[in-house]
């Protein structure tokens, strides 16, 4: 079963991912193959459990990088124009 906590690390990481894709500028300072260390602003037990997660998956002498985020926007959708078609 999945724990709240790797919900959260899934959703953060895909998020990570999507802001990368999105402002490559951001990720010039992240040297390559380093290990990323999500941390959410005012959730300990979260970055406690991504920081164990992360010294666990490390390589022999990986590079450590933290990207603290201060949040989360809501979700919305990205749907564009659908439409419903009855048969």
């Amino acid at each position: 079963m999945i724990s709240i906590l790797e919900k959260k690390h899934a959703i953060l990481v895909t998020e990570f991912d999507r802001y990368v894709v999105e402002h490559p500028e951001f990720a010039i300072n992240i040297p390559q193959n380093a290990q990323i260390v999500l941390q959410f602003e005012g959730d300990e037990e979260y970055n406690n459990w991504s920081t164990q997660l992360a010294e666990r998956q490390r390589e022999a002498g990986q590079r450590v990088v933290y990207v603290k985020v201060k949040g989360l926007r809501p979700v919305r959708s990205r749907l564009l124009k659908p439409k419903v078609a009855l048969s």
